[in-house]
């Protein structure tokens, strides 16, 4: 008989006639005991993937942005059906590889792949973190390797001729698109964190913008420049909304496709999209000479990576980066030749003495 006392409690077990077995049994119990309570370290529980995906998701609608938890619930209906009756102790690197391989066969694009991927890594970690499981399989396991973003920008005379239709449109739709697209172009603001704006996210007086709607649920402060600072002074605002662009209810626009893809229509400015935009208020600050870290904090990539891929657009400005240092160089030369014409001139002056 095995007598154990756990958290106050006393547990009986029988384990076999020998006393030996049971009082080395016993010493093992108690060792696993002591991980828990005072090290922190735990066996694995039993739970099915199933049923910790409930309490993820419950986590993730708490604590992520409103958008990524709907993420989670796109990429768990993928997942439930590959692990759901799986415990969490039982899924190892093979199947998620497997998975990988078969959501690929599926057509499914590799950002889309990693996307669950990520989802999948972050709900072992909470395992852990929970008591649940002592070692990540996703650790194991490699990301996909992706194409290069899309860097689609539109170009200064693109932007001019858009503006120019926008102005055409009459005053019940260039009033709410033409800010909406500036604001765009000169913040690289998301088009839902534009949608959102709230006339109290708006300090005219210190020129920044609060956006509290971001994709990674943090708020952040966009400076306004003068062309955005202008736009919105001129618009009326609504008296019975908070929001900025609304209908008549009140109700913030939940999307402004059919006027905006009107607009590219008539301005001749195929493959695009609104959220090209971002693009381009990236593309044209690197394109200006605006360092990539800078463009990073306005931008709220948390990831330099993401940033980097406006990088090759300062190719030519780095050209003329380097053509400086020919002035650089020229003036140091120009310098060089003054104090050696200067030093003949006074060899030149003094009379020649003969040493005998």
């Amino acid at each position: 008989m095995l007598i154990n006392y756990l958290k106050g409690r006393r547990k009986r077990k029988m384990v076999g006639p020998s006393k030996k077995l049971a009082e080395q049994i016993l010493k093992d119990i108690q060792v696993k005991n002591a991980k828990g309570e005072y090290l922190g370290i735990f066996e694995e529980r039993k739970i099915s993937f199933t049923d910790f995906a409930q309490k993820y998701l419950v986590y993730s609608k708490t604590n992520k942005a409103f958008f990524s938890y709907k993420r989670d619930l796109v990429s768990f209906n993928s997942l439930l059906p590959v692990f759901g009756d799986k415990y969490l102790f039982e899924i190892i690197p093979q199947m998620v590889e497997e998975y990988k391989t078969k959501r690929l066969q599926e057509e499914v694009t590799p950002a889309t792949v990693n996307r669950e991927l990520s989802v999948l890594r972050h709900l072992f970690n909470k395992a852990i973190e929970w008591g649940y499981l002592i070692k990540n399989p996703m650790r194991e396991v490699k990301l996909l390797k992706e194409p290069p973003g899309r860097t689609r920008y539109l170009r200064t005379e693109e932007i001019e001729t858009l503006l120019e239709v926008i102005d055409s449109f009459s005053n019940d739709i260039k009033n709410y698109l033409k800010p909406i697209v500036l604001i765009a172009l000169n913040t690289g603001l998301r088009k839902r964190e534009i949608l959102q704006l709230r006339w109290k996210d708006i300090y005219f007086e210190k020129r920044k913008i609060t956006v509290s709607v971001t994709k990674t649920n943090e708020t952040r402060i966009v400076p306004m420049n003068e062309t955005i600072y202008q736009e919105l002074k001129r618009m009326p605002q609504d008296q019975e909304s908070e929001y900025m662009f609304c209908n008549r209810k009140g109700i913030p626009f939940g999307n402004v496709r059919k006027s905006f893809d009107r607009a590219l229509k008539l301005a001749k400015i195929n493959d695009f999209r609104f959220h090209d935009l971002r693009h381009t208020f990236a593309s044209h600050l690197v394109m200006n000479g605006c360092d990539i870290r800078t463009v990073q904090q306005l931008m709220g990539h948390k990831d330099i990576k993401m940033t980097m891929r406006y990088s090759h657009l300062s190719r030519s400005h780095l050209q003329d980066a380097v053509n400086k240092l020919d002035m650089s160089w020229a003036l140091y030369g120009h310098q060089r030749d003054i104090k050696e014409n200067n030093a003949k001139d006074e060899t030149a002056g003094k009379p020649n003495i003969i040493k005998i």
